[in-house]
């Protein structure tokens, strides 16, 4: 590439020409792409030199560098002219009249996950449960033992669970609100209806749909003659009221510890199937830990997340929406401070 004078003085005045077009910073910024970068025209033409005669190098290279200077500064002053008109424009449109009277007292709200909850409850409370509530720090026994979980099973890691120190203590934080269906079930004879909604905690990190901290809610029946009917009768029930009357339930085989037989239920939403939680009969085991004769009474149990619950119905794609705590997210659903 060869130049002279008078090429170099096109290419410094075409840069300085679309820089005092440039009418916004990010149209600045394009011109700087353009006109002031390592792949603009003047910085081409200083990579060049080194193809010009020794005896030229030093003049030309004069030009080019006086010309990329004047480039440069062109476009820092205009740069700070337009960021003084963007600050002066914000100023004029962002005024606050500080003369209006102020209101000190914004009113609160519920946050979406508890509205939730109390929609569920009243649910149930219509069909005749009660709800019961117990304390998120629990000892092992009524979290694990009690619900026929083993020493050995891998929901005790360290990886699931969060112990508390010393470990002596044998306390923890509730990983379900299961140890709620225990107490529940010592401290009442039969029959049982009983919803547990309430905080869980497992060794997850927080991502899009995960979350350390979050909330279920169990349903536990422990009456004369229950069956896998009356479980599969009321998921349905619970399902239309929640998703609508069109949806469709269905539940397949699984293994739960304090559940036989165990499944999972899932419903049909929105053109797909999405899994919702667990459910089966009270296992014998966990009836008789809990003193209930299982020649009289049997049971069934269910729990769901109310984070996939919520995220599903209203088609939530990440989990940080719900747990951070952004009023912007709480105004989708009515709710927030005003």
């Amino acid at each position: 590439m060869s130049l002279n004078n008078a090429e170099v003085e096109e290419i410094k005045a075409a840069a300085l020409a679309a820089i005092a077009s440039a009418n916004s910073l990010d149209q600045l910024r394009e011109v700087k792409i353009t006109f002031v970068g390592d792949r603009s025209p003047i910085a081409r033409a200083n990579q060049s030199l080194g193809q010009l005669p020794v005896e030229e190098r030093a003049a030309m290279g004069k030009v080019i560098g006086t010309s990329r200077a004047n480039i440069n500064q062109a476009f820092d002053d205009r740069e700070k002219a337009l960021i003084v008109e963007r600050d002066s424009k914000v100023l004029i449109e962002e005024r606050v009249d500080v003369t209006l009277p102020s209101n000190r007292s914004p009113r609160g709200a519920l946050h979406p996950l508890t509205i939730l909850s109390n929609e569920i409850s009243d649910l149930f409370i219509g069909m005749g449960y009660t709800v019961q509530e117990g304390p998120e720090m629990e000892s092992s026994w009524l979290n694990f033992d009690a619900l026929n979980i083993p020493a050995d099973h891998p929901a005790r890691t360290m990886q699931d669970t969060f112990f508390i120190e010393p470990l002596s203590s044998g306390l923890v934080m509730r990983t379900h609100t299961s140890p709620v269906q225990i107490r529940t079930m010592l401290e009442n004879e039969p029959p049982i209806y009983v919803i547990c909604p309430g905080r869980t905690y497992r060794a997850d990190e927080l991502d899009a749909t995960h979350t350390p901290v979050f909330n279920q809610v169990e349903g536990l029946v422990i009456d004369k003659g229950i069956t896998m009917a009356h479980l599969k009768g009321t998921l349905d029930h619970f399902a239309a009221k929640i998703f609508g009357p069109d949806v469709t339930t269905r539940i397949r085989p699984s293994f739960f510890p304090f559940t036989e037989p165990s499944a999972e239920v899932d419903f049909f939403y929105n053109g797909r199937w999405v899994e919702w939680g667990g459910c089966g009969m009270v296992n014998r085991k966990v009836l008789q830990a809990c003193g209930i004769d299982t020649d009289i009474y049997s049971g069934f149990a269910f729990g769901m997340g109310l984070e996939r619950t919520l995220m599903v119905r209203h088609g939530i794609t990440d989990m940080h929406d719900i747990v951070e705590g952004d009023v912007r997210f709480s105004r989708q659903f009515g709710t927030g401070a005003r």
